[in-house]
C-alpha cells in the first residue's frame, strides 16, 4: 500500500488547481499490479474539473486495464473522494480498499460499498 500512495503523492505534485488551491493525487493498482496515478485538474467553469480519482481510473481504462486492486487518494487534508468519485470507483473496480491519505502522513481504508452504500450500477439497470 506504501506504493500506491506514493504514486498518488508524486501525482499531487502535477495537479492543476489555480483557483482552489486544493491539489489530490490518486493511484490504483490493476489486477496485475501496475500502478496507474493521476491528479484533479480544474477548469475555470468549475463543472468541467476532473478529480484525481477520475483522471487515474480513466487513464488506466483507456490504457486496457479492466480489473483492480485498490486505489488510494491523498490531498492535504485526508478528504474523500466525492460523489461523483464514488460512484466511479463502484462501476470499475466494485468493493476495493480505497486508501484516503493526508499529506501529514496519515492515512485510512474504507472499502468502496462504505463509501457508497446501495450504490446504483447495472445490476439496478433492465
Amino acid at each position: 500500500m506504501d506504493k500506491l500512495i506514493e504514486s498518488a503523492l508524486k501525482a499531487r505534485e502535477n495537479a492543476h488547481a489555480p483557483y482552489s488551491n486544493f491539489k489530490v493525487g490518486a493511484a490504483v493498482e490493476s489486477s496485475t499490479g501496475e500502478i496507474i496515478a493521476g491528479c484533479n485538474v480544474e477548469s475555470s467553469s468549475y463543472g468541467l474539473t476532473n478529480c484525481a480519482e477520475r483522471t487515474a481510473l480513466f487513464k488506466a481504462v483507456s490504457e486496457g486495464h479492466t480489473s483492480f486492486k485498490a486505489i488510494a487518494v491523498i490531498s492535504e487534508t485526508g478528504a474523500y473522494p466525492c460523489g461523483a468519485c464514488r460512484q466511479i470507483i463502484w462501476e470499475l473496480c466494485g468493493d476495493i480498499p480505497v486508501i484516503i491519505a493526508a499529506a501529514n502522513g496519515s492515512s485510512e481504508t474504507r472499502n468502496a460499498s462504505e463509501l457508497l452504500p446501495d450504490a446504483f450500477d447495472d445490476s439496478k439497470l433492465p
